[in-house]
């Protein structure tokens, strides 16, 4: 009589187990974007709550060129500088970044939030949860120049959906 009791007990636990399981996290996802004058390829970005995302950014372009995640754009001198609301910042995140990458602490003045800085023929990688806080449509910009790239074209929509 005690195994048929246990029977339904368990099958009900592996249900749970299984169906709690499957809703915790997406699968890893890698983009690989390359950066020329005056353009991010590809242009947009999809991004997912829970995902584990590696930004393989590679300079292919002649100028040195940069990155930056956020929204609504912020004027020095009236020109493109950096974003008001940083996208990981929002998120709760910082992000992992190795080889030749220049993160926040070190960024040019004038701006603010989180930025990757590519030399010319340069590649660094960025890795990052994508968490609740980033839900929303963002934008990625590259503000070298003064806000020059920034207003050639140099940025791309980003969007983090549920």
């Amino acid at each position: 009589m005690k195994k048929i009791v246990v029977f339904p007990f368990l099958a009900v636990l592996a249900l749970l187990l299984v169906a709690c399981g499957g809703a915790a996290t997406s699968e890893p996802v890698s983009h690989t974007i390359e950066m020329t004058e005056y353009a991010f390829t590809p242009a947009t970005l999809e991004l997912k709550v829970g995902q584990e995302v590696t930004l393989t950014l590679v300079n292919k372009g002649n100028l040195q060129h940069e990155v930056m995640f956020g929204r609504e754009v912020v004027k020095t001198n009236n020109r493109p500088a950096s974003y008001q609301e940083d996208m990981f910042a929002a998120g709760g995140v910082h992000p992992e970044v190795t080889q030749s990458a220049m993160p926040e602490e070190e960024v040019e003045e004038g701006h603010t939030g989180f930025m990757v800085v590519l030399p010319v023929g340069a590649q660094a990688t960025v890795t990052f949860d994508v968490t609740e806080g980033m839900v929303g449509d963002w934008e990625m910009g590259c503000f070298e120049q003064d806000g020059v790239h920034y207003d050639a074209g140099m940025k791309g929509p980003v969007s983090v959906v549920p």
